[in-house]
């Protein structure tokens, strides 16, 4: 696997990541088993760069991440995210980007990982009601204390990515980019980091699952799989977005790849790292081998117009997830 500086402010990662989300939650079905084994074949693989958040679980996401880089820390990147207030035994209390939040999260997640210190450290969404800067000066003084290397944010809009960086140099902004998610391109966040050094990282690049052509119908899904309630999965828009996977797959069949490949070559085509999520191996191999992948100008103009800016049918997330983006 190729590595490549994430940003101008000395952060390398792999050229493609791992969500590790689906392990632990919203995904259906888990084996925890096998998403050990996955993580650890990651690694094996040169897929070193590692998502988990305190969110996904709670807290057992990064646990799971933890027991399998156990002896292995000094391979891999690893990268957490904080923004819900959460009691010890996963009760919620919303949104907290105060600072006595931030450092509490902090050590938690540090205990849950069992490491010394997080390689990436993200807000993972903005709170609306604490000012950017108070919540990245918490953060900056996490790297001044050694806890975190490097600090990110998940979902911003430029102006608050603007500020943030004003505090501390952002390495990452995160969020979710894939052909059938194209915000960035539009809102102004892409241009925003490219201006700033500041670099992306694309999670859902397969459209949540939508884009490796594996799913064709919603009962392909586990009855707890989260996606069931996800408006590009409603029985009005699913039969829309698989008429343009079928677009998509015969492109990649031309090309001698999978569709899960070709989305994901596109993707790191526009010079963003990408964060695949899985919870088997299989489907691992099958990802990483996309960073080989070369597409030419002419393959990248013929996959924008089979799949271009705002094909998908239905939001990408709910009305209160929505909510929450782009603050």
């Amino acid at each position: 696997m190729k590595t490549l500086a994430l940003g101008s402010h000395g952060l390398t990662v792999s050229a493609e990541g791992l969500g590790a989300m689906g392990m632990s939650v919203w995904y259906g079905a888990r084996d925890e088993q096998e998403s050990l084994a996955t993580l650890r074949r990651a690694i094996d693989l040169g897929v070193t760069f590692i998502d988990t958040a305190e969110a996904y679980g709670p807290f057992e996401n990064e646990k799971l991440v933890g027991r399998a880089i156990a002896g292995r820390r000094d391979e891999v990147t690893v990268a957490t995210k904080f923004a819900t207030e959460f009691d010890d035994d996963g009760t919620s209390h919303g949104l907290n980007g105060s600072p006595a939040h931030a450092h509490r999260a902090v050590d938690r997640s540090l205990k849950h990982l069992g490491i010394d210190v997080i390689d990436l450290y993200y807000l993972h969404r903005v709170d609306p009601d604490v000012p950017i800067e108070d919540t990245v000066g918490a953060m900056a003084e996490m790297v001044h204390a050694g806890k975190v290397r490097h600090i990110g944010l998940s979902e911003a809009a430029p102006a608050t990515i603007r500020r943030a960086h004003a505090v501390h140099p952002l390495a990452a902004v995160q969020s979710e980019y894939s052909l059938f998610s194209r915000e960035p391109e539009n809102n102004g966040v892409l241009e925003t980091l490219r201006e700033l050094g500041i670099g992306f990282v694309a999670f859902s690049p397969l459209g949540r699952g939508f884009l490796s052509g594996q799913i064709t119908r919603v009962d392909d899904l586990d009855l707890d799989d989260a996606r069931r309630h996800l408006p590009r999965f409603s029985p009005e828009n699913i039969a829309k977005n698989l008429a343009v996977v079928d677009d998509l797959r015969e492109l990649a069949t031309a090309k001698g790849v999978t569709p899960s490949q070709l989305a994901l070559a596109w993707v790191m085509a526009q010079g963003v790292v990408p964060i695949p999520g899985t919870k088997r191996r299989a489907y691992l191999e099958e990802n990483a081998a996309a960073a080989d992948i070369t597409l030419t100008p002419e393959e990248l103009a013929t996959l924008n117009a089979a799949v271009p800016p705002g094909i998908a049918s239905g939001e990408r997330d709910t009305p209160t997830g929505l909510a929450r983006t782009y603050l």
